[in-house]
């Protein structure tokens, strides 16, 4: 049987539904892993009974998500926490909450994604045009997690 990841998100204008596209191809590829997408407000909905039965405790999630902006410093955002668009780069900061009251555990991609994040000479990702880098490191993040996820299943 398959191990099974699922793709929770949500996408008013389709950005982040690409980079879940690019995070599913990235799972799909691992021999053995299965991934599927699923709308963020059916998790939601669902979410009271998968917490009251503690069914997601132990499994594994990953964040990604999407902003307006290159990116605002966290000082800045607690000074102007009543900005709009600063709650864009405030999203990562509580997105965390949910799958921790689930009792999840958080697998950050961290710098394992080297593929350009250490060249300087330009500006890359970060604009809500997306790049070409931006959906590498969707890839990235959704094979990193699927190899994971599999290696514990074996484990277990």
């Amino acid at each position: 049987m398959a191990v099974q990841v699922y793709i929770a998100y949500y996408s008013l204008y389709g950005h982040v539904e690409r980079l879940a596209e690019e995070i599913k191809k990235g799972t799909n590829c691992v021999e053995g892993v299965e991934a599927k997408l699923w709308q963020f407000k059916a998790f939601l909905d669902a979410s009271g009974g998968l917490w009251e039965t503690q069914q997601l405790a132990g499994k594994l999630v990953g964040i990604f998500y999407s902003t307006r902006s290159q990116g605002v410093s966290l000082r800045k955002i607690l000074r102007n926490i009543n900005d709009e668009k600063l709650w864009d780069e405030y999203a990562w900061l509580t997105a965390i909450a949910q799958p921790v009251h689930h009792g999840m555990l958080f697998v950050p991609i961290g710098y394992t994604f080297s593929a350009g994040m250490f060249e300087m000479e330009e500006l890359k990702g970060g604009s809500p045009y997306g790049s070409v880098l931006e959906l590498e490191q969707a890839f990235h993040q959704g094979k990193y997690i699927a190899n994971i996820t599999k290696k514990l299943k074996e484990a277990a």
